[in-house]
């Protein structure tokens, strides 16, 4: 399969080659390497053992190759590339201010690969394969999965080249945060071709609800996924925050956010549900409106 996604800026379509492509196709399209490696990819210990190990000193070594293969643009950071200690400090590096601007309406958390359904049930229709999704399993509550049945959906997957800081799509109050323990699936279209519910429903992920004014509660779900050694939430719990504030940040490795908000009070860009309903995703930057 060749991973494709549309830019929205420019329109074209784009082929993505992720790091360790080969790998991938392994462990999800190779029956040897889902029965054989797959179970111990997925394993905590194997992601918490790497992200150690992008926490240590001599893992800045990494950089600079990292940032020239996947032309990453060091303009937009803070701070320039040998300012960083570790690998991981680089990885979860915060942008210039002004980097990226805030928009109207509903905006997106962050930079990454948009798929969007103005009701969680065409979910069905985009990834065929596997058990179905069910909201209930995804949270882990009957009563909040009852609440948000009727929602849209938006998956944001963030790759390795992405800016790895996430955000708040709109004004409004965060609830605590609700963790989830879980595995550690690769969120790679070669994983969720047809693993979609077993990624997002057995990996480790965390949600919390948004309130605001006139968009209803919108719940906002961060996703590990393999080589994701942490996800920090630094935000602070029932005090309001500004669309755009900064609620958190994924350690190395790609990664998943997923929104449900309140389809009768949230009209989502028709150009990124049309490219969903073609089996494209959008390439969308943080702050970048997607709804309103």
């Amino acid at each position: 399969m060749k991973i494709k996604f549309i830019d929205r800026k420019t329109g074209k379509i784009i082929t993505e080659t992720p790091p360790g492509e080969g790998y991938l196709k392994l462990l999800y399209n190779n029956p040897f390497g889902e029965m054989a490696l797959l179970p111990l990819v997925k394993r905590k210990f194997l992601s918490s053992w790497y992200g150690k190990l992008m926490n240590k000193p001599n893992s800045i070594n990494k950089i600079n190759s990292f940032v020239r293969e996947l032309q990453i643009d060091m303009n937009e950071a803070e701070r320039p590339s040998e300012d960083y200690i570790s690998f991981n400090d680089f990885f979860y590096r915060k942008l210039k201010l002004g980097a990226r601007p805030i928009e109207e309406g509903f905006v997106s958390p962050g930079d990454g690969k948009m798929l969007a359904f103005k009701k969680i049930s065409d979910i069905h229709n985009f990834f065929i394969k596997g058990r179905k999704f069910t909201l209930e399993e995804f949270l882990g509550n009957k009563e909040l999965a009852t609440k948000h049945k009727n929602d849209s959906l938006i998956i944001l997957r963030l790759a390795p080249n992405d800016y790895h800081r996430y955000h708040f799509p709109y004004d409004g109050t965060p609830s605590e945060v609700t963790r989830i323990k879980g595995s550690y699936f690769s969120v790679s279209p070669y994983a969720l071709a047809s693993n979609f519910t077993k990624v997002f429903c057995e990996n480790k992920r965390e949600y919390c609800e948004l309130t605001t004014l006139d968009k209803g509660d919108v719940l906002i779900a961060p996703v590990g996924a393999t080589m994701v050694g942490s996800i920090i939430e630094t935000y602070t719990p029932n005090t309001p925050v500004k669309k755009g504030d900064e609620m958190g940040y994924f350690a190395f490795g790609g990664s998943t956010i997923v929104i449900l908000v309140d389809s009768s009070k949230v009209t989502l860009d028709k150009d990124i549900l049309d490219n969903t309903q073609n089996k494209m995703e959008t390439f969308v930057k943080m702050g970048e409106k997607i709804g309103k």
